[in-house]
């Protein structure tokens, strides 16, 4: 899941003041979790970045739920999927998948990889409606730790063509920490949304395959919901985000291509910071 980061050993003034000033998030949050350690991260593939402009002002608008407000006792207003379903094979999904232009753009996603995030959307929903799980944050994450399977590189049932893991854990990768296998090795996230072993058998459910879209992407909501959080409140997202990778520059990316798919506004690589 991105970095698995150890305690950073130097000054992030700059880069949690630029994520505070932007309204990324909350001055209160940098402050509380600049200095946190890892729960589970893994190695992110750098992947190149579209350099289309982004007006950051837009933001802001990451403070505000792309979905329902939670209404008394913790449940949205709109009516909730009676029965969602373990896979959802192409052409299931209702309304179209994505405006025709955003396929087009920089930011397109391939129609399998999208079915994926709101299948999982729904699924939360009616599991855990007080999270407010949005696709379009599965798709933030999904988008920076593989790009989306590799551009779709999956078969009719979602599962990659080519399977899909990090580099190993051992410690040459900068800021990385050294993550034994047990077994002489050393661990390796997994799948397109970069599981660590021990995260994806803690909250996937049996059966589930770490290399298929539609089962990373319901077992990443898990995770990100887990503990009773919600997705509608920012503090309470960024946290989220941060449990996959303890890096407020993985939180901004995520965040920027989060927005990105809600609004059709393309993130600049020059107004990424790196992770």
């Amino acid at each position: 899941m991105g970095r698995h980061r150890k305690k950073p050993e130097y000054n992030n003034v700059r880069r949690t003041s630029l994520l505070a000033l932007s309204g990324l998030v909350p001055a209160g949050v940098v402050s509380a979790t600049s200095g946190a350690t890892a729960v589970t991260d893994a190695t992110v593939t750098h992947l190149p970045e579209h350099n289309d402009p982004i007006n950051t002002g837009q933001l802001l608008a990451l403070g505000k739920s792309h979905r329902p407000a939670a209404a008394a006792g913790g449940h949205t207003v709109r009516p909730i999927a009676a029965k969602p379903e373990i896979h959802v094979q192409p052409g299931e999904v209702d309304g179209p998948l994505l405006p025709v232009s955003m396929k087009t753009s920089p930011l397109g996603i391939p129609p399998i990889a999208v079915e994926a995030y709101k299948s999982a959307e729904r699924r939360l929903d009616a599991e855990q409606p007080g999270c407010g799980m949005n696709w379009e944050l599965l798709a933030g994450i999904g988008r920076v730790e593989s790009h989306h399977a590799n551009d779709g590189d999956v078969d009719s049932t979602g599962t990659a063509q080519h399977s899909i893991y990090g580099p190993s854990l051992d410690g040459s990768l900068a800021g990385n920490e050294v993550i034994s296998d047990g077994a002489g090795g050393y661990q390796r996230a997994m799948g397109p949304m970069q599981f660590m072993p021990g995260t994806w058998q803690r909250y996937a459910k049996p059966g589930s395959n770490p290399q298929n879209l539609f089962d990373a992407a319901y077992t990443a909501g898990r995770y990100l919901c887990a503990g009773g959080l919600d997705m509608r409140e920012l503090p309470q997202r960024t946290r989220a985000i941060l449990r996959y990778n303890n890096s407020m520059a993985y939180v901004a990316n995520v965040m920027a291509w989060s927005l990105g798919y809600a609004t059709g506004i393309v993130p600049a690589k020059s107004a990424l910071p790196w992770i």
